[in-house]
């Protein structure tokens, strides 16, 4: 399969390194306004460089697109891709609104394309483990579930570029940095049926917010807790996901969560739990989740079947930060 990748900014990168490590996969071409950016591209990889995303779409040989514009850009570039016939890749958020999104989706449809949008914590090891033990049903009944992310990202990092920390292109801490968990804590927990939030812009100057907690009343029941930021001194401090169940208790965490920082349940022999601990600590990263989104992107299209991280699953996690976001703005609970 031969991908393009458009928007040549810092997480592209990324997506060539992970196309570059897949037999299947091969990167031909990148599209980006300035035509500096794309140098590294045409040297590293022989890809072809486009200043006109019209043209590049233009040749045939493309399979599939990655887009890694600035969020707020998301939605028309996808949406032009999919009318050239081409597959989608799209770094999350999947775009800034719903409506935005059904754009997306309905262009997709309409031209038969598949679109999967990047989520990559869901292939951590850690993760794919804790699925598996909610899969089985081990943990029992929930009663809640807490998730946090508590990082730095300094004043330098939202000055690298005009559309950092913007409502419009980019978002505060929740769009930006803890949608990722967000998303592990919906595929975790279920549909949402209530939220409640406030968040500040306490440290950074930018238009966004840089801290935010919230609440979530779950359709099973179940409650959750959401905390994050990027004020935090020096360096990122924390990120994790723990869920409290009638028949046992997990956390996964560290700076990044990448291992059981707490694994107690019921059904599982203490040898049991050491084992797979110990696993998980042998290879926290596993293969790039990037890699595992390209390589999933290239068997769905092979297979004809839907990627592992759809359009709807974009969708529902832009809708939770969308709701965090009218909670905060209302100061009060909504529906979501």
């Amino acid at each position: 399969m031969n991908f393009a990748i458009v928007g040549c900014g810092f997480i592209a990168k990324k997506h060539a390194a992970a196309i570059d490590k897949i037999d299947a996969a091969k990167l031909v071409a990148v599209c980006d306004k300035d035509p500096a950016t794309m140098e590294f591209y045409k040297e590293e990889y022989d890809a072809e460089p486009y200043t006109e995303l019209e043209q590049m779409l233009g040749e045939e040989d493309i399979d599939v697109a990655c887009i890694c514009t600035p969020s707020g850009f998301h939605a028309p570039i996808a949406v032009q891709i999919a009318e050239a016939k081409k597959h989608i890749i799209v770094e999350k958020p999947i775009a800034m609104t719903v409506e935005d999104t059904d754009k997306i989706t309905n262009a997709c449809k309409a031209n038969n394309v598949k679109l999967a949008v990047v989520h990559p914590n869901r292939f951590r090891p850690v993760v794919q483990e804790l699925r598996k033990i909610m899969d089985q049903g081990l943990l029992g009944k929930i009663s809640h579930a807490s998730c946090i992310v508590n990082w730095n990202r300094n004043q330098e990092y939202y000055d690298q570029a005009p559309w950092r920390g913007t409502k419009q292109h980019d978002g505060g801490v929740l769009m930006n940095q803890a949608i990722h968990n967000l998303d592990l804590l919906l595929w975790f927990m279920g549909t949402p049926d209530q939220v409640f939030s406030m968040e500040a812009t306490r440290f950074r100057n930018i238009e966004a917010e840089d801290v935010s907690v919230g609440t979530i009343k779950f359709n099973s029941g179940a409650l959750g807790t959401v905390e994050a930021s990027t004020t935090v001194y020096p360096k990122n401090y924390e990120e994790s996901i723990t869920i409290f169940g009638e028949k046992g208790t997990v956390k996964i965490g560290g700076t990044n969560a990448l291992n059981f920082e707490h694994l107690d349940i019921m059904d599982m022999s203490d040898n049991e739990i050491e084992d797979l601990k110990e696993s998980i600590k042998a290879d926290p990263w596993g293969t790039p989740g990037h890699q595992w989104i390209i390589e999933d992107m290239v068997n769905a299209i092979n297979k004809n079947r839907e990627p592992a991280v759809t359009g709807e699953d974009g969708k529902n996690v832009l809708k939770l930060v969308l709701s965090f976001y009218e909670s905060a703005n209302q100061n009060q609970p909504v529906q979501f």
